[in-house]
């Protein structure tokens, strides 16, 4: 208990050693934002497992309708609420949506969900203490490379609906799931450096950071169901 303790204490005065006052305090909102959407996002899912509201396709919609909103919304003090509020929406449109998966999930293995959830908040948490404690601007470099992979995924992505490849299908989860990782890295510093340009919208930043740990999740969850899986073949083959 000690030992994380001094750790704790040593991670915090580092912390406060690199980043400003006003940077600190931009995270500290951003992270607010983040974890109550996180939790909102919980809510969605357990409303759709208990079959109150299974929206499925209905709240992926909804979902991408709430993201334009943001998108396209200004960072102004007088709508600060009515953002605020249609961010903890799409928090919960997206818990939603991932219930039918989460069903699929739970039919193979209940384990395995917990397994993602907590395999993705220690990458989550790690690559972000990583990125907030690294020299200033040393993984905004990955933006570019990031994107490019992206956009060559989405490419192959689309062609595979017609080619059907498991291989395609597969890199795709793999690489998707680096990339969305390495993305932590990259939104990190990138809303430091937005904040340190004068941007104050922790509406927007908290909402790239949750597309990054939504989408490691959903990767996470496949991944872990096809071994698992394989594992029960194996064993009922023996």
């Amino acid at each position: 208990m000690s030992a994380a303790a001094d750790a704790f204490t040593r991670f915090a005065e580092n912390l406060g050693n690199k980043i400003e006052p006003n940077v600190r305090h931009h995270l500290v909102r951003v992270y607010a934002c983040l974890t109550t959407t996180t939790i909102c996002a919980a809510i969605g899912a357990i409303v759709h497992l208990l079959g109150i509201f299974e929206a499925g396709l209905l709240s992926a919609f909804g979902s991408i309708g709430l993201v334009l909103y943001l998108s396209f919304a200004i960072d102004d003090p007088k709508t600060f609420y009515t953002r605020l509020a249609a961010l903890f929406g799409f928090g919960f449109l997206t818990g939603n949506s991932i219930g039918p998966l989460l069903n699929l999930v739970i039919a193979v293995e209940p384990q395995v969900v917990v397994t993602a959830l907590i395999g993705t908040v220690v990458v989550f948490v790690s690559l972000s203490c990583s990125a907030l404690l690294a020299e200033r601007g040393s993984f905004l470099f990955l933006g570019g490379i990031f994107m490019s992979i992206l956009s060559t995924m989405t490419l192959f992505g689309l062609a595979n609906i017609f080619i059907q490849s498991q291989i395609i299908y597969q890199a795709h989860l793999y690489i998707g799931l680096i990339v969305m990782a390495g993305f932590v890295l990259f939104d990190t510093q990138m809303i430091m450096e937005k904040r340190r340009a004068g941007s104050t919208d922790c509406i927007r930043h908290s909402m790239d950071l949750f597309f990054d740990l939504v989408s490691m999740f959903r990767r996470l969850l496949i991944i872990l169901t096809q071994k698992e899986e394989r594992e029960q073949r194996r064993r009922k083959n023996k």
